[in-house]
C-alpha cells in the first residue's frame, strides 16, 4: 500500500493502494480506458483525450442554475504537443505536456452507477510507465470541480485508487489527468473496475435487422469480432435481413464471419420494419425457430441499428451496468452523430404524457459539440438526465424483462422502442441512458420523416401507444394533431396529410388490422404518397420552369411572425389564401423555388406553387396548392380526430385487452413460421 502524497490543490486526498494484476481485464471491468483510433480527426480525438491543459468552469448561478456569463471560462493556450497513440489502450504524453481524460469516452459517470447500481465505490487502475503525475478529479452535478487526489509516477507503476460513489446523488463525473515536465510518461492500459465480482454472467446476444445496408453490417460485425474481450461477451449474433441487397454478398463479409464463427446467425426474411426486425430478433431468444428451437442460452439482449459505427468498448459497458444494476433494466447507449462525429446528438428522451409525444429530456442540449466545448466546460452534461425509454440505435434489454414484457408491438417502424420503455415503466422496470455508451447514428438533421412516407408511421403508431399507455383525455394529443394537419396544408403537403387521414383510420379499425397490416403496410402508403406532387421528388429543379423572380427577389424571404397575435393573423390569412382559387399559370411554373431552410408555413401559405428542396438536399418537389383539396382534407381530418376522441375509452379498452396478443409468442408466430 502506498498513501497520496499531501497536495495543495485539494483536501480529499484518498488512500492510493498497489495495484496487482492486470490493469484491464476481469469479472470487475466497467470501463475500459480507451484511445482514438489512428485515422479519427481532432474533432473526434476530442471524444477521448482532452487536450486543452487548464480548464476551469464557471461557477454556477444557484438561482438560476445557469454558469455566471459575468465570469467567462478559462481556457489556458495548448503546448502544441500531443498524446502520441499507440494503439486502443496505449498511448505517451510527451514532456512539458498535460493530456485530461475527462472527455466523452473516458470519463467515468459516477452519477449514473450511484443511482442504478449496486455499488458504492469503484477503483481506477492504471499501467504507468515513466515519469510524471496522475491526478484524479470529480465534479458535482452542476458541474463544480473537485480535486481527488494524485500521485508522481516514477519508473513502471501498477496504480489502483478507490474512489467514493456516495456523493453522486444528482450527478457527476470522476476523471484523472496525467502531466508530465521533462520525461514521457506512458499508460500502458487502464479502467474503471467495481471492487467485488460482478453478479450475474455476461452472456448477450446482440440483434441487429436490417434493410439493404450490407456494408454498414459488415463494419459493424467486423468491429464486434475485432475485439476479443468484446467477443467473449457475446452469446450469438443474430441478424434479420429484410432487404433485397443481402450482407452475406458485401464485400468483406466472409472475413467478418469467420472472426464470429457459429456465433452468427443470419435469417432471412420480408421487410417488416425495424419492430418487425426486433421482434425476430427477441423471438429467436426466447423461443426460437427452426433448428434452434427453443430459444438462446443468454443474460442480455442488445438491439442496435444497421446504420451505425460502433464502438466496441459500448457493449461491455451496458453489459457491465446491466450485471451491476440494483434491480433489472434497460440499459441504453446515446447517439452521436455520424455527420458531425464530435457532437452528442441526443443525452436522452422522455414521453409528454399529456400532449403525447417524445422530446429530448429537460435541461438537455440536442447536437452538443464536445470538440467545441468538452465535458469539462459543459456543466448541464454534469447533471444526472433520467428517461422513459432508449431509442433502439443502441438498446441492452436483459432477458427477464423481455420474458416478462412480451415481443415489440407489430407497428413496422415509430414508436416501437418508446412503447417498449413505457410498457417496462408501468411494470416497474426502468431505462438509463448512459454516458459512455454510444454509437454513431446518422443524425435527424438531413430529414424530416414526419413529412415523408414515415408519416404513417408517426401517426397511428403514436395513437397506438397513446391508447396503450396515453392520458385519460386525448383532448391535448389531438389539438396537436391538427394542428400538425393545417401545417402540413399550409406547406402544401397533401401527401402527409393523406397519410395522416389513413393512420387515424387504420388505428380506428382497431387492433385487430395491426399484423395483416404488418407485411402490406409499406407498399400501401408509397402508393398513397405518390399520388401527390409532393410524394414524387425530382432530381432538381431544373426540371420545371424556372421561376420569374430576380436574383435579389429569389433569395428574400419574409421574417417568421412574432409574436401570439402575428401568428394567429398570419394563420387566418394563409387559410383564406388556401380557399382562393390559384393562379392557372402557376400551375405548371412554380411562384418560386424555396429552399428547404426557408419552407416555412408564413412562406409556403403565401404561394399558389413552388418548387421545395428535400431535407437532404439531393432533390426538390413541386408543390402545387389546390383549395378543393385543402377543404376536402381539413374535412376528413375534423371528422376522424372528432370520432377518435369520442370513442377513446372504447379505443384504450380495445388495444389494452390485445395487448399480450400482440406482444406474445402467439400472435408473431405465423409471422415468423
Amino acid at each position: 500500500m502506498t498513501t497520496a502524497p499531501t497536495d495543495q490543490r485539494g483536501s480529499e486526498m484518498d488512500t492510493v493502494p498497489q495495484a496487482s494484476g492486470d490493469t484491464t481485464t476481469g469479472e470487475t471491468l466497467l470501463q475500459r480506458v480507451i484511445l482514438p483510433r489512428p485515422a479519427d480527426p481532432f474533432a473526434v480525438r476530442a471524444l477521448y483525450l482532452d487536450e486543452r491543459p487548464g480548464t476551469t468552469l464557471a461557477p454556477v448561478d444557484p438561482l438560476h442554475g445557469e454558469q455566471d456569463r459575468r465570469l467567462s471560462l478559462t481556457v489556458s493556450t495548448a503546448s502544441g504537443r500531443r498524446t502520441r497513440v499507440a494503439d486502443r489502450t496505449s498511448a505517451t504524453v510527451p514532456p512539458a505536456t498535460e493530456v485530461s481524460f475527462g472527455a466523452y469516452f473516458n470519463a467515468f459517470a459516477a452519477g449514473y452507477w450511484r443511482a442504478w447500481s449496486t455499488l458504492r465505490a469503484i477503483e481506477l487502475r492504471l499501467g504507468l510507465e515513466g515519469s510524471g503525475r496522475v491526478d484524479v478529479y470529480r465534479t458535482k452535478a452542476d458541474g463544480s470541480q473537485i480535486f481527488v487526489g494524485g500521485e508522481v509516477v516514477q519508473g513502471r507503476r501498477r496504480i489502483s485508487m478507490e474512489l467514493d460513489l456516495r456523493p453522486f446523488e444528482d450527478g457527476g463525473w470522476y476523471w484523472f489527468d496525467l502531466s508530465t515536465d521533462e520525461g514521457d510518461l506512458t499508460l500502458h492500459g487502464g479502467g474503471w473496475h467495481a471492487p467485488q465480482d460482478a453478479p450475474g454472467r455476461a452472456a448477450v446476444v446482440v440483434g441487429m435487422p436490417t434493410f439493404n445496408r450490407p456494408a454498414d453490417c459488415v463494419a459493424t460485425l467486423t468491429a464486434l469480432g475485432s475485439d476479443p474481450q468484446v467477443l467473449d461477451t457475446i452469446t450469438a449474433i443474430i441478424l434479420p435481413d429484410q432487404g433485397t441487397k443481402k450482407v452475406r454478398d458485401e464485400a468483406g463479409y466472409e472475413q467478418a464471419a469467420a472472426a464470429l464463427g457459429d456465433r452468427l446467425r443470419i435469417v432471412d426474411q420480408p421487410n417488416l420494419g425495424g419492430s418487425g426486425g426486433y421482434a425476430r430478433i427477441m423471438y429467436e431468444v426466447l423461443h426460437g425457430t427452426g433448428p434452434h428451437a427453443g430459444g438462446i442460452d443468454c443474460e442480455q439482449i442488445l438491439y442496435m441499428d444497421d446504420d451505425i459505427l460502433l464502438e466496441p468498448d459500448s457493449v461491455l459497458r451496458a453489459v457491465a451496468f446491466s450485471r451491476f444494476s440494483r434491480e433489472p433494466m434497460i440499459v441504453g447507449g446515446q447517439m452521436l452523430s455520424l455527420q458531425a462525429r464530435s457532437q452528442l446528438s441526443t443525452m436522452g428522451e422522455v414521453v409528454d404524457r399529456n400532449q403525447f409525444l417524445w422530446r429530448p429530456a429537460p435541461r438537455t442540449e440536442a447536437h452538443h459539440d464536445l470538440a467545441a466545448r468538452t465535458l469539462r466546460q459543459t456543466p448541464w452534461l454534469h447533471r444526472r438526465v433520467d428517461v422513459d425509454y432508449n431509442a433502439w440505435w443502441m438498446c441492452l434489454i436483459p432477458r427477464r424483462v423481455a420474458e416478462d414484457l412480451g415481443l415489440p408491438l407489430p407497428l413496422f417502424i415509430k414508436w416501437d422502442d418508446a412503447e417498449y420503455g413505457l410498457r417496462a415503466r408501468a411494470a416497474g422496470y426502468r431505462t438509463a441512458t448512459v454516458p459512455g455508451i454510444a454509437i454513431w447514428h446518422m443524425s435527424f438533421i438531413e430529414k424530416d420523416d414526419s413529412s415523408d412516407w414515415q408519416a404513417y408511421f408517426h401517426y397511428r403508431n403514436r395513437l397506438v401507444a397513446a391508447a396503450l399507455h396515453g392520458p385519460d383525455d386525448p383532448r391535448a394529443m389531438l389539438k396537436e394533431t391538427f394542428k400538425r394537419t393545417l401545417r402540413h396544408l399550409m406547406l402544401m403537403e397533401y401527401s402527409a396529410v393523406a397519410l395522416q387521414l389513413k393512420a387515424f383510420t387504420d388505428f380506428l379499425a382497431g387492433p385487430e388490422a395491426l399484423f395483416p397490416k404488418l407485411p402490406v403496410v409499406l407498399d400501401e402508403i408509397r402508393e398513397l404518397r405518390g399520388r401527390y406532387d409532393d410524394g414524387r421528388p425530382m432530381d432538381s429543379a431544373t426540371e420545371v420552369p424556372p421561376a420569374e423572380l430576380d436574383a435579389l427577389g429569389a433569395q428574400l424571404f419574409p421574417a417568421p411572425p412574432a409574436g401570439k397575435a402575428k401568428v394567429a393573423l398570419g394563420l387566418a390569412r394563409g387559410v383564406l389564401r388556401n380557399l382562393r382559387t390559384p393562379d392557372p399559370a402557376l400551375q405548371e411554373r412554380p411562384q418560386r423555388n424555396v429552399p428547404w431552410s426557408n419552407a416555412q408555413w408564413f412562406v409556403l401559405s403565401g404561394l399558389d406553387s413552388a418548387t421545395v428542396s428535400t431535407p437532404d438536399g439531393r432533390g426538390v418537389t413541386f408543390r402545387r396548392r389546390d383549395p378543393r383539396m385543402f377543404k376536402q382534407m381539413v374535412g376528413e381530418s375534423l371528422r376522424l380526430h372528432r370520432t377518435v376522441a369520442a370513442d377513446w375509452e372504447t379505443l384504450r379498452g380495445r388495444y389494452r385487452a390485445a395487448a399480450p396478443t400482440l406482444t406474445g409468442k402467439d400472435g408473431w408466430k405465423h409471422i415468423f413460421e
